[in-house]
């Protein structure tokens, strides 16, 4: 009886040798997901108008994001700019549509990266990439800076002042112009006809 007791001891042992790292690993787990953030590699993007840019955050530690409820949010109104979820493009502002994109063949390895194309000066702001699964929950923001290089001088008020300035200064040139070639015929004019001098008497 000894012997078999002795014999099976370790089988009894070996469930809870084996039970302790999987509860540890467990643990760990679960301290993961309570710890889940989004980053943003960048918090600052900058863009010129027109150009397509992409707004970039990832899951961390990094997770399958594919079923989650991703959300990138505009600061200024509080708006949907996108709104995905299990795979589907959902409801979004009237100002974004057509322009977004959750650039999809990066969600399995937990990127969640938004394409704006052709922005607008009134694209910039502050934006937050919000996920949600289940109890998770985890945000980041990102800045977008959109600046026109041409908004300085293609007012039309300037464009307008511009034009008059040149046509009054062209305007003035040729009347000199035409003032001095007049001033110069007249001279001419003068010295042709001078009387000639009486003649000397004998």
């Amino acid at each position: 009886m000894h012997s078999i007791l002795g014999c099976n001891h370790p089988t009894f042992a070996l469930p809870w040798r084996t039970l302790l790292p999987s509860l540890v690993a467990l643990h760990l787990l679960h301290l993961g997901s309570a710890q889940l953030r989004v980053v943003a590699p960048s918090r600052v993007v900058t863009a010129i108008v027109g150009q397509d840019v992409v707004l970039r955050c990832h899951l961390s530690p990094c997770k399958d994001a594919w079923s989650w409820d991703i959300r990138w949010i505009q600061h200024r109104s509080s708006g949907l700019v996108h709104h995905y979820q299990n795979g589907v493009d959902l409801e979004q502002m009237a100002e974004y549509k057509g322009r977004t994109e959750l650039l999809r063949n990066g969600l399995s390895d937990g990127n969640l990266d938004l394409r704006i194309t052709a922005v607008k000066s009134s694209d910039s702001g502050l934006y937050s990439c919000a996920v949600q699964d289940g109890d998770n929950y985890a945000e980041a923001v990102v800045d977008l800076e959109v600046s026109d290089p041409f908004s300085q001088i293609v007012h039309p008020w300037k464009v307008a002042l511009a034009v008059v300035i040149t046509l009054l200064v062209g305007s003035f040139a040729v009347i000199v112009f035409l003032y001095r070639k007049q001033a110069a015929q007249s001279r001419e004019l003068s010295e042709s006809f001078q009387p000639l001098p009486p003649p000397k008497s004998l």
